[in-house]
């Protein structure tokens, strides 16, 4: 029995797979509910394709399988937190500087779920290296996730929810200051964004 209690303490994975129930965009009226699993998959997919146009055509050396992973555990502390929604977190500095703090203990305290053994190549995956190349890659994953909740804007938009106008507005605004100083996601805003609530006849 002592063997089971062991194991009943490596709830890690468990507490990952809770991420589709969380829902973001909280405060306001969704068309379509949009959960943290939902949204970790894309901004997973798009910081991969950001690394892929910045190897393929700026030269640089990206580890673009990385950057897919560290999309997909991005804020998996909120399984722990919940989504605090962004004008809340950036309201102040204080607010902001003690929502960091939250984030790093709820991160401590799922990479405590895991078995010792095991628990480095997670440490890695939530909280990188100082090289120039990993900094630039979690910029990178952060672009992806702003244009994630672009997306998400541009969806509700198109369905007709005025609610978004404002947070549209603001994400846009965002992008806009990391398309001047990221190239990768320039050439992304340009050669993907547009089809990006199109409907399925449209996309075909």
């Amino acid at each position: 029995m002592k063997g089971a209690h062991h194991f009943m303490n490596n709830t890690f994975f468990a507490s990952v797979s809770r991420m589709k129930y969380i829902n973001r965009w909280a405060l306001m009226r969704n068309t379509r509910e949009e959960n943290l699993s939902e949204h970790s998959l894309e901004t997973a997919v798009i910081a991969h394709a950001l690394c892929v146009i910045g190897n393929r055509r700026f030269g640089r050396h990206l580890d673009e399988k990385e950057a897919a992973l560290v999309g997909i555990y991005h804020d998996a502390s909120e399984i722990i937190t919940g989504d605090m929604p962004t004008p809340v977190k950036y309201c102040s500095d204080e607010i902001r500087d003690a929502y960091k703090a939250v984030e790093s203990h709820a991160q401590d305290e799922l990479l405590s779920r895991l078995p010792e053994d095991l628990r480095p190549s997670y440490e890695e995956i939530f909280r990188g290296s100082k090289s120039e190349e990993d900094i630039y890659l979690r910029r990178l994953v952060k672009a992806a996730d702003k244009l994630s909740a672009l997306i998400k804007c541009i969806e509700e938009e198109k369905s007709g929810n005025e609610e978004f106008k404002t947070a549209m507005e603001s994400t846009k605004r965002a992008v806009d200051r990391m398309r001047e100083e990221l190239p990768e996601v320039d050439v992304f805003c340009r050669e993907f964004l547009p089809p990006y609530g199109h409907t399925l006849d449209e996309l075909s």
